[in-house]
Formats: C-alpha cells, sequence, structure tokens
C-alpha cells in the first residue's frame, strides 16, 4: 500500500483504531474522508482538522450507504483506498440462563453484513484505479479466540477467510487486498476500562508498527501482522494451539 498520494474513505473512523489510522493517514498527505454514525464525533474531528471530510454513515443501514455511494461517486472521484474498520465487540455467557442472540446479531450485522455492504457499495469505485487498496480490520483473535468473545472472534474469523477470497478474485484487477489483525490495544472497543489496561498495547504504538510494516511492505498474504502475533497466527500449524487456547482461556 503506498501511503502518500491517496484518496481515503476510513469507515468507523470515529474513535480508536480507525480514527489513528484516519489522523496518521491525512499526516502523511492524503485526502481523507472519515466515516462513521455519531456526528458529534464526526464534528470532533473536522475541527480538530478541517481539511478531513467527515462523512455520516451507518454501516448497517443500506440507506445510509447507498447515499454514501452516491457522495463519494459524485464528490470524489479520485477515491482508491477503503479501510472498512467499523466494528463491534460484545461478551456473551451462552451458559447464563438469560442468554439471547441479541449480542451475537448486533456483531454480526456490524462486523459481517457491514463489512459486504461498503466493499459491495464501494469497491467497484475504487478497484480499477492506480494503487487501489482494500483493507479491514480483523483481529488476532480470528486464529485463536477468547471464549467469552465468541460471535466476536467468529466474525473476524470470517473476515479472515473471506478476504482470503476477495484476493484472489481480485488478483488481475490491481486492487490490493489487506487484513489488519490488531492484538488487543488500548482502545474503548470494549468498554471503558480496556482504554487504559496496561496489558493492551498503547494505541499510538499499534499504529506506528502497523505503518513501519507497511512502508516495508511486510504483508505476507496480505496480512498486516505484529511479530508478537505470529505464535498464534500459526499456532494449529505448529501444533501448540490447545496450550495457545488454554492461555487466553483459563479454566
Amino acid at each position: 500500500m503506498k501511503l502518500t498520494g491517496n484518496t481515503i474513505l476510513v469507515t468507523g473512523g470515529t474513535s480508536g483504531i480507525g480514527r489513528a489510522l484516519a489522523e496518521a493517514l491525512h499526516d502523511r498527505g492524503n485526502q481523507v474522508i472519515v466515516a462513521g454514525r455519531r456526528q458529534s464525533m464526526l464534528d470532533d474531528i473536522t475541527a480538530a482538522r478541517p481539511s478531513i471530510t467527515a462523512l455520516p454513515l451507518d454501516v448497517n443501514d443500506p440507506a445510509s450507504v447507498a447515499r454514501a455511494r452516491t457522495y463519494l461517486h459524485a464528490h470524489f472521484p479520485h477515491l482508491n483506498v477503503l479501510i472498512a474498520n467499523a466494528g463491534v465487540s460484545r461478551s456473551e455467557d451462552m451458559n447464563a440462563g438469560d442468554w439471547n442472540m441479541d449480542d451475537a446479531e448486533a456483531v454480526v450485522q456490524t462486523n459481517i453484513l457491514g463489512v459486504l455492504r461498503i466493499a459491495a457499495a464501494v469497491l467497484p469505485l475504487i478497484k480499477d484505479k492506480p494503487r487501489s487498496t482494500f483493507l479491514a480490520t480483523g483481529s488476532a483473535l480470528a486464529f485463536v479466540p477468547r471464549a467469552d468473545f465468541p460471535t466476536y472472534c467468529a466474525s473476524k474469523a470470517f473476515l479472515h477467510s473471506w478476504l482470503q477470497s476477495l484476493r484472489h478474485q481480485m488478483r488481475h484487477a490491481g486492487l490490493e487486498v489487506l487484513e489488519l489483525s490488531p492484538p488487543y490495544v488500548q482502545t474503548a472497543l470494549t468498554g471503558a476500562q480496556q482504554l487504559d489496561d496496561p496489558r493492551a498495547m498503547p494505541l499510538a504504538d499499534y499504529i506506528a508498527e502497523v505503518f513501519r510494516l507497511l512502508e516495508q511492505g511486510r504483508t505476507p498474504r496480505g496480512e498486516v501482522l505484529l511479530e508478537r502475533d505470529l505464535p498464534r497466527r500459526q499456532a494449529e500449524r505448529n501444533g501448540n494451539y490447545d496450550a495457545m487456547f488454554a492461555a487466553l482461556n483459563p479454566a
């Protein structure tokens, strides 16, 4: 992925990894469009960085996605990079007497169907452009799950598989397909406590590592994965999956 001279759409770009990516790419001279559901957070971004464009977008609403596509086609004809970052995480206790599928459905709606909706809307606009890239945010938990976040981990495993197929289908179209697989990072994904959790990687450190990998072209199989997460990625192949699962999910 070329890191300068692009026109980039970042969904889920109002906070956490999405906002950090958007700001880092903006610092590198890219034209950046940040999309999100909450207008107050969009306003906060554009107040701090007036040259970033804010785009109201709910990836769970097909009408909202259709409006965004029309807007992008009309106002950003040079759009060549899509970062599909919108996502949610919910813990689930399937052993609880009152367990139902509401949280699971919300995760699937955003993390799977939301990615498919924005991909279907925007990929036709970018895939034939020079240096076009589609990057989606997965998770290192796609490879070894945390059992208390079952649907979240499964949604990222779906995304990992789907991106492999997309990458293969686009191999002659010139579209680069990348998968970002973050570890546990200091964001509010699972709640405010994650922002200060000392076990989580500081967000600024993570973004710096991501850009170092992208600058060096170290994205084997299209995966943007920190070296520290390779043991989890390779756990099944290396025969230590059970030990890795047990470490993440202590009895």
